[in-house]
């Protein structure tokens, strides 16, 4: 049997477009889990918070509102990479208006904190 082990890894590792709508259903997601999180923070009660058995809730909410609010800031961000590009002359423009981006798309995100 002769096989081309070269042929079908070049074949298996061929790159694979993602569908159109995946950005924007990741996106979604993101907003809608920092959302319901927010929304537990906010009926939070912090007289609640004197007994441990109670913290498992705010938490979580921390947790998903940090991870979700962050990966939703990035993705917005990198999508909007490409016309920072070809509005920066230098690379410290580049960077400037990064982070310019980072900061408006942060209060954006998580807009009461």
């Amino acid at each position: 049997m002769n096989v081309n082990v070269e042929a079908l890894l070049r074949e298996a590792l061929t790159p694979v477009e993602p569908p159109m709508q995946l950005s924007e259903r990741v996106e979604s997601t993101l907003a809608a889990l920092t959302e319901a999180a927010q929304g537990e923070l906010d009926g939070w009660e912090l007289a609640a918070m004197s007994n441990p058995r109670n913290w498992v809730r705010p938490v979580a909410a921390l947790t998903v509102t940090a991870t979700a609010g962050t990966a939703l800031v990035a993705l917005r961000v990198r999508a909007r990479q490409h016309e920072r590009r070809g509005q920066s002359s230098t690379l410290l423009q580049y960077v400037e208006r990064t982070l310019k981006d980072i900061a408006e798309e942060a209060r954006r995100v998580l807009p009461d904190r």
